[in-house]
């Protein structure tokens, strides 16, 4: 049966997963009364919560005779670890953009990867029925981008559809209102090629994605790039530097299908396929006949960014929440995210029980924390910092910086240009953007922007929207004010009494209610002072026989602020950490000691 092989990239929320939907159905993938959840792809749970992609996934769908192998891929900047290995796969990109929002900085981050592969996208202008849609502007902005990622000639020339994927249509004409998606099936049979592969030759593909079947061990997806292998033949893993690492055989081989993985007796060069039987090889690993020695080359992946610190759950509360403790159990399952995940480093720390977790941003190593926190894990994380480079040349410190782009009411832009110069943010362009909006673009440095979300969406009333994505190293900017305000301290252990909150209610915002947990050193409140302040939450009422009218009235407590994980780890300081349980997430001091801490203090300001 004749091949393509199609991933589908855009920015985050620009409507892959569901135009895949739709693919779906109208292939006769499923039938027309079958009842399959929305975003079908979207099958972990937390990309379910979040709306967005975080894994690649791999599906295929007939049409007209011909097998189309799609992949799914996240689109979110910190998840292009994924998107970089899944190009090598394809022969052909179809690139979503949105027709209000336009290319965007993962657009741009995508196509610029796929560009400098040599494939030639296919460009869709969807959601065309939103009110401040603008589609001729947007594949205009499309065009622009492609110049200014120095596309070919052949490049430039791109076929363009307008759609709604959600109504699950297609048209090469801005004014449709309606139809189905025959236009955009017709294209990519006639514009993505079949793939170049040999084969006649051996058989050789390298490991795109890895994932582990309790049934099946483990599990490794890639396009086979030459000739064919059968069920029970004899495969070698091969690293980069040509070294084997396993011989084996193959116990089973596996096809997409549909949403399923379904077994195959063989597979030939050009299909995406899965196979089970190995036992140490992993993702850029070569798998391919003994006689072969030499391993394919595999894509370069941008360097993590930014890191943080791992340890052992080691407060007055651990072990209350969690099966898994053990620094031993922690360092397994982060050895195993990283041997998937080739965009995560993990390094051991010169503490004791404690490692180095490096990744691309917050967003993803949050979903790693609560990936952990919901098998049973119990952790102690600490601040995110960035991770600094020295010029060969020159020696000098060199800092991330990444591309921001925030769209804002226009009454709003002051304040965020404001914000973003004391974070060392450089404004690099400035434009209207719809009817009362602007968008707004800078140059600013990783670790000015770690927990600015929060506050920007105070600052602009929930209406901004801001996109980040890694763009260069460049010279340290200088220092960059921390967190203004100081934290409430509980120094005793026991359940919060609510008298004793109410009480401490006029000294700042507190993040606890009556009856939880607490213990000395953690963080129960944000002091309105500079300055941390050390307090008793169980402070009872004292009790006596005289009593006055009113003054036994219910106590009213205001609504503690409750904090997201990715809050939690954006909002504490060089001193904090935040306890993460499957249950609780805590804020608290890295020295629980009020004693140790003054003294640490001390030496800090002597030095």
């Amino acid at each position: 049966m004749p091949l393509r092989n199609i991933a589908i990239i855009a920015h985050v929320d620009h409507g892959k997963t569901t135009l895949v939907d739709a693919l779906f159905r109208q292939s006769g993938t499923f039938r027309a009364n079958q009842q399959i959840a929305e975003r079908a792809m979207d099958s972990n749970d937390l990309e379910r919560e979040r709306g967005i992609t975080i894994l690649s996934k791999c599906t295929s769908i007939e049409w007209q005779d011909t097998r189309i192998n799609i992949v799914d891929t996240p689109g979110h900047a910190d998840f292009g670890g994924e998107v970089e290995r899944i190009l090598k796969m394809v022969d052909g990109v179809v690139l979503l953009v949105d027709a209000a929002e336009g290319p965007m900085p993962q657009t741009k981050f995508v196509t610029g990867k796929a560009l400098a592969l040599g494939l030639r996208p296919i460009v869709i202008i969807n959601k065309i029925d939103r009110g401040d849609a603008r589609p001729d502007e947007v594949l205009d902005e499309v065009f622009d981008l492609f110049t200014a990622l120095e596309a070919n000639e052949d490049q430039l020339d791109f076929p363009y559809l307008y759609a709604v994927g959600r109504d699950g249509w297609a048209s090469d004409d801005a004014a449709a209102t309606g139809g189905d998606l025959t236009p955009l099936f017709e294209l990519l049979l006639r514009h993505v090629p079949t793939p170049k592969v040999d084969k006649d030759a051996p058989f050789s593909m390298i490991a795109t994605l890895l994932d582990a079947d309790p049934y099946l061990g483990r599990v490794l997806t890639g396009r086979v790039e030459s000739g064919r292998l059968s069920h029970n033949d004899t495969i070698r893993a091969l690293r980069d530097d040509g070294s084997v690492v396993e011989n084996t055989r193959v116990t089973k081989l596996l096809a997409f299908r549909g949403l399923d993985r379904v077994p195959v007796d063989e597979v030939a060069a050009g299909d995406i396929i899965a196979i089970a039987g190995l036992k140490t090889a992993t993702v850029a690993d070569t798998i391919a006949d003994p006689v072969i020695t030499v391993p394919i080359k595999a894509p370069p992946i941008d360097p993590p960014t930014l890191a943080m610190t791992f340890s052992i759950n080691d407060s007055p509360l651990a072990g209350r929440d969690g099966s898994k403790v053990q620094s031993r159990v922690i360092r397994d399952r982060l050895l195993s995210e990283a041997e998937g995940n080739v965009a995560i480093k993990i390094s051991e720390t010169g503490e004791k029980d404690a490692f180095e977790v490096a990744g691309r941003g917050e967003l993803q190593l949050g979903v790693l924390i609560e990936t952990m926190r919901r098998e049973g894990f119990e952790l102690t994380i600490g601040r995110p910092r960035v991770l600094y480079r020295s010029d060969p040349q020159t020696g000098q410190r060199m800092e991330p910086i990444e591309e921001v782009s925030i769209d804002v009411d226009d009454e709003f832009t002051g304040v965020v240009v404001e914000k973003m110069a004391e974070r060392k943010g450089e404004m690099t362009d400035m434009r209207p953007f719809g009817i009362g909006r602007t968008r707004i673009t800078f140059l600013a440095p990783s670790r000015g922007l770690i927990g600015y979300h929060g506050e920007f969406l105070t600052d602009t009333r929930g209406t901004g929207i801001m996109h980040r994505l890694y763009h260069s190293y460049a010279p340290y900017k200088g220092s960059i004010q921390g967190r203004s305000r100081g934290a409430i301290v509980s120094g005793q252990a026991g359940a919060a009494v609510p008298f004793a909150l109410w009480h401490l209610e006029e000294r700042g915002v507190l993040f606890i209610g009556g009856g939880e947990q607490v213990y000395p050193g953690m963080v129960i409140g944000e002091n309105a002072k500079p300055s941390d302040l050390e307090v008793n939450p169980l402070k009872a009422k004292q009790l006596t026989n005289i009593r006055a009218s009113g003054k036994d009235d219910a106590i009213r407590l205001t609504t503690p602020r409750k904090m997201s994980l990715e809050q939690a780890i954006a909002y504490i300081g060089d001193d904090e950490v935040v306890e993460v349980t499957p249950n609780h997430i805590r804020l608290r001091k890295a020295t629980l000691d009020p004693h140790q801490r003054k003294r640490e203090r001390r030496a800090a300001m002597a030095s």
